[in-house]
């Protein structure tokens, strides 16, 4: 009788668990079936919506119920605070699995070239993100000394930096925040912060929705330049081709021409202010100089040398996320992926037999988490073609339980999906003596003595 067909994921975020999802609905998953592993290095599950999203966005967050259903499904087994390749090499997994797809995301910051970035009060956006979202593998302390704060970039993370930034730890405790971060938001000095964008309003990356919660606070001022509202013709044309760049433009626009107001916390969308270089004075960040741009006609471009010298104390770089590259793959340096076609890993030209890539690892940190269901349906659509042509590896031991006893054998400390279950109840304990949804978890061993590792 033939067997199921077994397949591996590595990163238990929503691009993986999209694979997982996609696998159970093919037709294979009928007849003989299909088993799948996902390995995650964190505890939980979740990746990016545990760890990347801010906390004031249970809208998003929301996402997890969706997420829920597929690994709640018989076929599919969780295999937390397992690392690859630490805990199990990509020999190993081809041991077990007939495929390995890697979903492994991004978390680091993009390198930003200009100078003083290494200065003491220069901070990556990424790092910044793990700090309030309670990531176990950080500094449990963030310094937030700084009156003036400038945020580098104009996408959603550097709005969610900056409001962060600019609220009250006490409109902050209504979510999921650990004690540590209401702690240190509270100590937080910050009174105004200072996003900068290169390009003009038209090609600023927020999305509609993320942009106009900023105005939502009763405590932020959201304040724009009548001056940076500009537009050229491959402006305008941007304007009218994509629907969600025109909202943007209009809510910025809105803005822009209304009265400053009494909030306490000041936020200003600056435009057309390319940095060029991070001021320090013994060795601290004292300030941030940019170059006023222009626009050249097509939407993009260019330095007026025009410069101005911006009296901040901090700089948030957020200028895009980029992976960590994964031993015994093929790796494109430049673009921070693994090379592939279809999903399929590309090395020296050729299929690295039985494995594939799916989610940001496969093409970079750009999209919604959403637009990762379409990498996972094509990765897995080019898995499933391969095995009905006989081109899968041959796994040495199939069986599921020989995955579980290797762990065993090794005594890596793994967390399971029935785990999750225990941890999901212990933090929901913790919030609801204060009237909240959930308290998380921050600790590793703390998660990993709650889900019964």
């Amino acid at each position: 009788m033939p067997r199921p067909l077994r397949v591996a994921i590595v990163g238990a975020g929503p691009a993986g668990i999209y694979a997982a999802d996609a696998l159970l609905k093919s037709e294979a998953a009928a007849e003989p079936g299909v088993s799948i592993d996902i390995f995650e290095r964190m505890p939980a599950p979740f990746g990016l919506i545990r760890y990347g999203v801010a906390p004031d966005h249970p809208r998003i967050k929301g996402i997890i119920t969706a997420l829920h259903q597929v690994l709640d499904k018989p076929q599919v087994r969780l295999f937390g605070n397992v690392d690859y390749p630490n805990d199990i090499s990509l020999d190993e997994l081809r041991s077990f699995y007939d495929a390995v797809i890697f979903s492994t995301g991004a978390t680091a910051d993009r390198a930003l070239t200009i100078a003083g970035v290494d200065l003491d009060g220069s901070y990556g956006a990424a790092d910044f993100v793990s700090w309030y979202d309670g990531h176990p593998d950080v500094p449990r302390t963030w310094p937030l000394e700084a009156e003036k704060v400038a945020v580098l970039g104009v996408g959603n993370v550097a709005l969610d930096v900056a409001r962060i930034l600019a609220k009250t730890a006490d409109e902050l405790l209504p979510t999921e925040i650990p004690a540590n971060v209401y702690d240190g938001l509270a100590a937080n000095k910050a009174l105004e912060v200072h996003v900068f964008g290169r390009r003009g309003p038209a090609q600023a990356k927020f999305s509609p929705m993320e942009l106009r919660e900023l105005d939502h606070s009763p405590t932020i001022e959201v304040i724009v330049n009548p001056e940076d509202i500009d537009y050229d013709e491959g402006s305008i044309t941007t304007r009218r081709s994509n629907k969600q760049a025109d909202m943007v433009a209009k809510t910025l626009e809105n803005w822009a021409i209304r009265d400053i107001g009494e909030r306490p916390h000041k936020l200003f969308l600056h435009f057309f202010e390319s940095p060029t270089e991070i001021l320090g004075e013994d060795g601290k960040v004292v300030g941030l100089r940019t170059e006023r741009t222009e626009l050249d006609g097509t939407g993009n471009v260019k330095g007026t040398g025009t410069f101005t010298d911006w009296d901040v104390q901090s700089v948030y770089r957020a200028v895009g996320y980029l992976s960590d590259e994964l031993p015994k793959l093929p790796w494109d340096v430049d673009s921070g992926t693994v090379p592939d076609e279809g999903g399929r890993v590309i090395e020296a030209g050729a299929h690295l037999p039985s494995t594939y890539v799916t989610g940001w690892i496969r093409r970079g940190p750009v999209g919604l988490i959403g637009h990762t269901k379409g990498d996972a349906n094509e990765t897995v659509a080019n898995l499933l073609a391969d095995h009905a042509e006989g081109r899968l590896l041959t796994p040495a031991a199939p069986e599921p339980e020989a995955v579980a006893a290797f762990l065993a054998e090794k005594e890596i400390r793994f967390t399971t999906w029935e785990g999750w279950y225990q941890l999901d109840a212990a933090e929901k304990a913790l919030g609801e003596p204060q009237g909240r949804e959930r308290v998380k978890l921050v600790e590793r061993e703390d998660m990993l003595k709650a889900s019964g590792a």
